[in-house]
């Protein structure tokens, strides 16, 4: 058992936009105890993710917030220090996979949040991305939401992101001719690159919309939305008829609750779902925990043998946590980003 203290980043004040350092404290208090049925994890690697800026409220979201002076939510690697259950061993390497265990060196379950997970497998840093939530959300997306015919072509928004290129790598493997939009030279060359992307369009550049018309001659037949900015309306005329949309996220609206800045162009987004017969769902990870056996089953060898890549943006430190963080909102990273704590 840990007689070390353990650091915990708590939810000191609510942001308005995007997230701050001074939004966060770092406290030291005991290490928890592991009561029966329970057992002490010593987390290693931490996940940031956009939802824990959601979850720091007067965020653009219907979820509610954590309370101030809550320890920050998010999912973690970890080690078994000590066990009062027969499920896990001292040693275990573990995923917190619900979130629960957090921004904190140390924290006890009662093994319902927790999977047992293999170093010698994939990396340790997969199980937060590409084998975590990370990447069930790009696979549920294009699985249980998505019915794509394999040969047609997909857009992937956010692409150089962490479940954009999940998305696009997994759809890559089910036979979809894939094109990634991002921001950035640097990052469109990444899509090409790197994760073998066939096609990929600058946001950011002068000459989009070319970019976009070059990338998809014969149109667009699935997009795995990411980002809800006014880059969407932009590609409905490429969109095929009978096209299917995901809604995985709304990175671009998250901090943003006076509305988007431009024109309104929802009537032309209804009007391209009414005369082009499109299918548009979003939905909730959440709701889908329980295909997380699936998901592992189809997605880890293909991470094993390398087929899907992941770029991570490691952390060293808890404690630079509240300083990195905000990062996430400037645009300039791509990929996971992780906290190696211990």
């Amino acid at each position: 058992m840990s007689s070390h203290p353990n650091r915990q980043i708590i939810l000191v004040a609510r942001p308005n936009g995007d997230p701050k350092p001074s939004d966060f404290e770092i406290v030291e208090r005991p290490a928890p105890v592991a009561g029966a049925g329970q057992v002490l994890v010593r987390n290693t690697l931490v996940s940031l993710d956009p939802f824990n800026r959601i979850l720091m409220g007067n965020a653009n979201s219907d979820q509610a917030p954590i309370e101030l002076g809550d320890t920050m939510f998010g999912f973690t690697v970890g080690i078994i220090e000590h066990s009062n259950n027969a499920a896990f061993s001292v040693g275990d390497h573990v995923t917190g996979f619900l979130g629960t265990t957090g921004w904190q060196d140390f924290a006890v379950s009662d093994g319902s949040d927790l999977r047992i997970v293999d170093p010698a497998i994939v990396p340790l840093s997969s199980y937060l991305g590409t084998l975590g939530v990370t990447g069930l959300t790009a696979w549920v997306g294009l699985t249980k939401i998505l019915d794509p015919k394999p040969g047609g072509t997909l857009l992937v928004t956010a692409a150089a992101g962490a479940v954009g290129s999940a998305a696009a790598q997994i759809g890559k493997l089910r036979g979809y001719r894939v094109v990634g939009v991002a921001g950035g030279p640097e990052k469109t060359r990444h899509l090409i690159d790197d994760l073998g992307l066939d096609a990929a369009a600058d946001y950011k550049a002068d000459d989009f919309e070319a970019q976009l018309a070059r990338a998809v001659p014969e149109g667009i037949d699935t997009i795995y939305e990411n980002v809800g900015a006014s880059q969407f309306p932009i590609l409905l005329p490429h969109v095929n008829i009978g096209a299917q949309i995901a809604v995985g996220g709304v990175m671009s609206q998250i901090t943003t609750t006076d509305g988007l800045a431009g024109p309104n162009r929802l009537p032309e987004v209804l009007r391209a779902i009414f005369y082009k017969d499109l299918t548009v769902r979003g939905f909730n990870v959440t709701k889908f925990y329980e295909f997380y056996p699936e998901f592992l089953a189809d997605v880890t060898p293909a991470v094993a043998e390398k087929k899907i890549l992941s770029t991570t943006h490691f952390i060293d430190g808890l404690e630079n946590i509240p300083s990195a963080f905000p990062e996430m909102f400037t645009g300039r990273g791509a990929g996971k980003m992780i906290a190696k704590i211990a």
